[in-house]
């Protein structure tokens, strides 16, 4: 696989999947972690003698244009952080498009809209692909968030250009170098922190990580598939009853490897799923009938921090409850400032768990936040993710 900088860029234009799909609210981006963290590619490129045509997704506009989700306003933000002349595109495919990059010049950066505009692009379309690229000499992939999806920017797009005119950029790089180091023999006590909505979204990584870590802490509303598993009584909470067996024998099988398997022991709990319903705190395990987990309780807390304070690897991908809500948000904040106060080599990875993390105040403590959820748990799954097999990974 060619890196960045053997590339020949000078006077090229360069097509470079992104990974834009940023919150934004009343025309205004709300959070650029994931523009700012595209910068130090687009710099090189430029740098580099190239001109860069971005290309992102945002949102589900399911194959038709929803003005909504239109990226005009991330091309603003860009315009804001980076040093450059940002020109937004109104479409990334046709004849239009191909004149407006005609006319771009070196030190402009380029958008285009929304890739998701188009159902080719979820489809993998091989000739949307040709569309897409038929300006460029070279491709870049920078969007580590998508590198999971076989999406046609991502794998048709890249499939197009020879080994040698394409490659990953500077976040795919930096990406699979962290990561890459919770795969490799890493410093004990390795603890996970796992939470989330739902258990079946996460097996797999529990299942890779089960052979890795010395501690697992799993919150959320996981954590209630996995008691009710142990018998314990969860009221009105959220559990994959149909994966409560599967918890088990995950609970079992660390055992049998000598892992520490940490649930909660405290809750707060509400009679409905709300942020104004009223709350309470359970005095133990089980929670009555009628009444839902929504937040770890400050036993919990006790329990989880103490085994983060002295850890020597940690990743975490979850929160620990509803932290969307103030009321609920107790937990998760706590597992942050943990997390981030930890002498230990940290990894954050999820859009909840970065939000979570962004939040309180304390990313900069963090060693890598990771810009892409479902991209991070398969490559720790063990997974070929196929924006990188296009790239020529040997993955």
């Amino acid at each position: 696989m060619e890196q960045l900088e053997s590339l020949d860029l000078a006077g090229r234009r360069v097509f470079v999947r992104v990974d834009f799909n940023v919150p934004i609210r009343d025309g205004a981006v709300q959070d650029d972690t994931r523009i700012r963290a595209a910068l130090p590619s687009i710099q090189a490129i430029v740098d580099a003698g190239g001109m860069p045509v971005l290309a992102s997704h945002l949102g589900r506009p399911k194959g038709e244009r929803v003005e909504a989700l239109s990226l005009a306003p991330v091309a603003e933000r860009l315009a804001e952080l980076s040093a450059f002349e940002v020109i937004f595109v109104d479409d990334c495919i046709g004849e239009d498009v191909r004149a407006v990059i005609g006319t771009q010049r070196h030190g402009q950066i380029l958008l285009l809209e929304n890739l998701r505009f188009h159902p080719g692009e979820k489809s993998n379309d091989e000739r949307f692909a040709e569309d897409l690229t038929s300006f460029a000499d070279r491709y870049v992939n920078d969007g580590f968030g998508v590198c999971h999806r076989a999406a046609a920017s991502v794998d048709a797009a890249a499939r197009r250009f020879e080994s040698r005119h394409r490659a990953p950029g500077l976040l795919v790089r930096r990406e699979l170098d962290e990561l890459g180091k919770l795969l490799e023999p890493a410093k004990r006590p390795f603890v996970a922190v796992v939470g989330g909505a739902k258990v079946s979204d996460k097996l797999g990584v529990l299942d890779n990580l089960i052979q890795r870590v010395d501690t697992f802490i799993v919150g959320g509303a996981m954590a209630y598939t996995f008691l009710a598993a142990n018998g314990v009584e969860v009221g009105n909470s959220r559990v994959e009853q149909d994966l409560t067996v599967r918890a088990r024998g995950l609970l079992d099988e660390a055992r049998k490897s000598n892992v520490k398997v940490l649930l909660p022991v405290d809750h707060l709990v509400a009679p409905e799923f709300s942020a104004e319903a009223p709350t309470n705190q359970t005095t133990g395990l089980d929670i009555e009938s009628g009444m839902m987990g929504l937040d770890i309780g400050p036993q919990s807390r006790t329990l989880f921090t103490d085994a983060l304070s002295g850890a020597g690897t940690v990743f975490w991908n979850g929160p620990m409850g509803v932290f969307e809500w103030p009321a609920f948000a107790g937990g998760t904040l706590a597992v942050a400032e943990a997390v981030a106060s930890s002498d230990a080599f940290t990894v954050v990875g999820g859009g909840d768990s970065v939000a979570a993390i962004n939040q309180s105040g304390w990313a900069d403590q963090i060693d890598h936040v990771s810009t892409g959820g479902g991209a991070s748990l398969e490559l720790l799954e063990g997974k070929h993710l196929p924006g990188l097999v296009a790239l020529g990974a040997k993955v």
